[in-house]
C-alpha cells in the first residue's frame, strides 16, 4: 500500500491557527484565517483542484514576492492591494522559512491595522 502524500498546508494551517486572536473560517474552497480586523491568510486547493495555493498580505516582503513572481510566474502572483498568491504541490512545497516569514508578516499587518484603527477611536467621556 502506497503512503499517502502529506498535505503541505497542514503545518501552515496549524501555525496560522496558533497565532494570537485568530479565528478560522471558510471562503469558498479555502480555509481563511482572520483577526477582528480582517483576513490575513487564505489556503486551500489550487486552481481546478491541482496542487495548493496560499494568499498572504505582504508589505515588507513585497519586493521578494515581486522577484519570485518574475522568476516563477507559475508559482507566485501579485494580487490586489497587498495580497500575494503562492502556488505549490506536495512534491514542490513552499519552503518553510518563506511561508513562516510571510505568515507572520501577514498576521502582523492585519493586527497592526486593527491597533491603528483603535487609536483613532475616541471613547465617550475622554478628552
Amino acid at each position: 500500500m502506497a503512503a499517502r502524500s502529506q498535505d503541505p498546508t497542514d503545518a501552515l494551517r496549524a501555525m496560522a491557527a496558533s497565532l494570537p486572536g485568530v479565528v478560522k473560517g471558510t471562503a469558498c474552497t479555502q480555509s481563511s484565517f482572520k483577526t477582528k480586523q480582517g483576513a490575513f491568510l487564505y489556503v486551500g486547493p489550487g486552481p481546478k483542484g491541482q496542487g495548493f495555493k496560499a494568499m498572504f498580505k505582504l508589505e515588507r516582503s513585497r519586493p521578494q514576492a515581486e522577484e519570485l513572481a518574475a522568476k516563477h510566474p507559475d508559482r507566485f502572483e501579485l494580487g490586489t492591494g497587498k495580497w500575494v498568491v503562492a502556488r505549490f504541490t506536495a512534491e514542490k512545497p513552499l519552503p518553510k522559512a518563506l511561508w513562516s516569514r510571510w505568515l507572520n508578516e501577514s498576521h502582523a499587518l492585519t493586527s497592526a491595522a486593527r491597533a491603528g484603527a483603535q487609536k483613532g477611536v475616541r471613547r465617550r467621556g475622554t478628552t
